[in-house]
């Protein structure tokens, strides 16, 4: 097929094409995404509490998400007396912007040869070899940029409650701005970990080099949890949600924030196994498609996790949350560092899971001897509870056992009048 415009394309040329295609492309999905994303969480805890979840809108609930969008930008758009306006709009796009942006640098499928289509529309040049990444943005300091961008949330956080003029809302920014801090160093040990093993910032080739060996899951299990545990508290989920309690803080930094303004809040917290099978990381245009389905597909699996924990453990004290990540994850990952860069220094990267199984050790021993705090929970005595036994010294009740009896449903009927719920 011969090209009417006459134009001859250079294999960088054709690159660039390809990385503004796939940006433009990915940007809508992640998008949409996010919003099926909301609909999946409704659904994901309505079958974990025996609900049914939406489903009056469209089929099966399906056009719900739809709805919403329409329904936030349909709905008032309220701005408080005495607001600093400037800032009061650009906090929500501090939240969704970087978490849009982080995705720039992620690989979502490898190398194609496309010097046959280049060629048949006419705009290649002779010779030339076109074969490109997937991949928007192919910079060698990636993982940099994403802790970087990601950094950026907090500006958001922090915008929301003081351009609110509200002292709560002000607090709750505070109380935000503080958690994504102190988790963010663990983050960032916990990421370095993995790139001080692969020697590169690069994400292509940090997932290029898993095909010669292991993954880094595998590898270094300690540190994905510390990784995944500090997403948690990055994006505000379940148990580390305190930034939004509802239940004490009426919503936190967004308190005041009204129709699109808070659906963007709302959207930047969805935007935040064993090898041996691995695709190759390059071929042709179906294996691209099935890379990028199977990242999609881990993505989502990722996501369900983070539903399901919201519904499954309670939450965090905010004393708790922070004790969490600088007496307990962030010496844990300084520990994991230390670990890898002896792997690095001797060159035994391949058994670099036994030091991730020698650091869970050596912290599971050095637990007992860490500072303890005489202010920690203590478990209060419940009246008829089998853990706690009450005895008959006047500090049970009379004519009733101190304990219970067994786990049914229905106590003993010599147990008395009980709360059955």
């Amino acid at each position: 097929m011969a090209s009417g415009l006459n134009l001859q394309l250079t294999p960088e040329v054709v690159q660039l094409l390809v990385n503004v295609g796939l940006i433009f492309a990915m940007v809508h999905v992640i998008l949409g995404g996010c919003a099926y994303a909301i609909m999946l969480e409704r659904k994901l805890s309505a079958w974990m509490q025996d609900r049914i979840g939406p489903n009056r809108v469209g089929p099966q609930g399906l056009l719900q998400p739809i709805a919403d969008g329409v329904k936030f930008m349909l709905k008032e758009d309220y701005n408080p007396t005495g607001v600093d306006k400037a800032l009061f709009f650009l906090a929500p796009g501090f939240i969704v912007a970087p978490a849009i942006m982080g995705f720039v640098v992620i690989p979502w499928a490898g190398s194609t040869d496309l010097t046959g289509l280049v060629n048949w529309l006419g705009v290649g040049l002779p010779g030339a070899v076109y074969e490109v990444n997937f991949i928007g943005a192919g910079i060698n300091i990636g993982i940099v940029y994403l802790l970087a961008t990601a950094a950026i949330g907090v500006y958001g956080v922090s915008l929301g409650g003081w351009a609110s003029n509200n002292k709560w809302s002000f607090i709750g920014g505070l109380r935000a701005s503080a958690q994504m801090i102190s988790y963010e160093i663990p983050m960032g040990l916990a990421l370095l970990c993995v790139v001080l093993a692969a020697g590169t910032f690069a994400p292509y080739t940090i997932v290029e080099q898993q095909l010669n060996g292991q993954w880094n899951l595998v590898q270094q299990p300690l540190a994905a949890v510390i990784f995944y545990t500090c997403l948690l508290a990055e994006a505000n989920r379940a148990p580390f949600d305190l930034a939004e309690a509802e239940s004490e803080l009426i919503g936190g930094y967004h308190t005041e924030y009204s129709s699109m303004k808070f659906a963007l809040f709302f959207l930047g917290e969805y935007l935040n196994p064993f090898t041996g099978h691995d695709l190759p990381t390059a071929g042709g245009p179906l294996l691209m498609l099935a890379q990028i389905a199977i990242v999609l597909g881990k993505v989502t699996l990722m996501v369900s996790l983070t539903m399901a924990l919201r519904w499954t453990l309670p939450r965090f004290r905010f004393d708790q949350l922070m004790r969490l990540s600088w007496e307990g994850m962030i010496p844990v990952s300084l520990i994991l560092l230390l670990m890898v860069s002896f792997f690095v220094y001797f060159d035994a990267l391949p058994y670099l899971w036994i030091g991730s199984i020698g650091a869970a050790a050596l912290v599971y021993f050095l637990s007992p001897i860490m500072s303890s705090h005489v202010e920690a929970n203590k478990r209060i005595r419940m009246i008829g509870s089998r853990f706690s036994p009450l005895v008959e010294d006047g500090s049970g009740l009379t004519g009733r056992p101190g304990v219970a009896l067994d786990d049914r449903a229905i106590p003993d009927a010599r147990q008395g009048l009980m709360s059955q719920h």
